[in-house]
């Protein structure tokens, strides 16, 4: 990982991880978001038209927009070139992570295991994706993992809400905390952009020391 993303992630503490079915909403969502205070945000390859709301979201200039659940280098290559400024995958998949560090974009890998963080470390890498937090054991299966890689930064995601965001925080291993609920599915089914930048600033405020 870079050390610009480092650096932004360390300041943003919380990333919006978005699943957008439909393009036309990326613009107003992108608005609300960086109005509620985000400075990034996951967008996911979950959708067929995900890679367009990349691209919207990265346009508006508001936020720092990298694309999520990322499975093989094709990806990585369309959602760069779609504008996402970093790649987020679920697992260590090293044709991923040697196509992003081609490309020049940092790439947050997902673990669940001390196996998997030793393949990142090999791969070069010491900032991770913890996920499914929250299924895996929440700050305490963090703990247990941070314990044996002290040089491991994480960004734990995966069921976490506003309730458990500053628990995950007080961790000293992680660096920022991604969540959905700012933008759930049913906030963006209904545009409700309001919601979505009340919910994004509660976050924010919750994130602070």
């Amino acid at each position: 990982m870079t050390a610009d993303l480092t650096r932004l992630l360390a300041a943003a503490r919380i990333v919006p991880v978005l699943t957008v079915p439909d393009p036309t909403t990326a613009a107003p969502l992108a608005r609300a978001l960086a109005e509620g205070g985000a400075r990034c945000a996951e967008v996911t390859l979950r959708t067929p038209d995900a890679e367009q709301v990349v691209k919207a979201m990265a346009d508006r200039g508001d936020l720092v927009v990298g694309a999520g659940t990322v499975l093989t280098a094709e990806q990585a290559e369309r959602a760069v070139a779609a504008g996402a400024r970093f790649v987020v995958s679920p697992g260590v998949d090293h044709e991923v992570i040697s196509r992003c560090r081609e490309l020049g974009v940092p790439v947050l890998p997902g673990v669940a295991t001390s196996t998997e963080v030793m393949s990142a470390l090999r791969a070069g890498l010491d900032t991770v994706k913890l996920f499914p937090a929250e299924p895996l054991g929440g700050t305490a299966m963090l703990r247990a993992l941070a314990a044996p890689f002290p040089g491991v930064r994480f960004v734990p995601t995966g069921g976490i809400d506003a309730a458990a965001l500053p628990g995950y925080l007080n961790e000293p291993s992680v660096l920022a905390v991604g969540g959905s609920w700012m933008a759930a599915p049913a906030l963006l089914a209904s545009g409700d952009c309001a919601e979505i930048r009340r919910l994004t600033a509660d976050a924010v405020e919750r994130s602070m020391p």
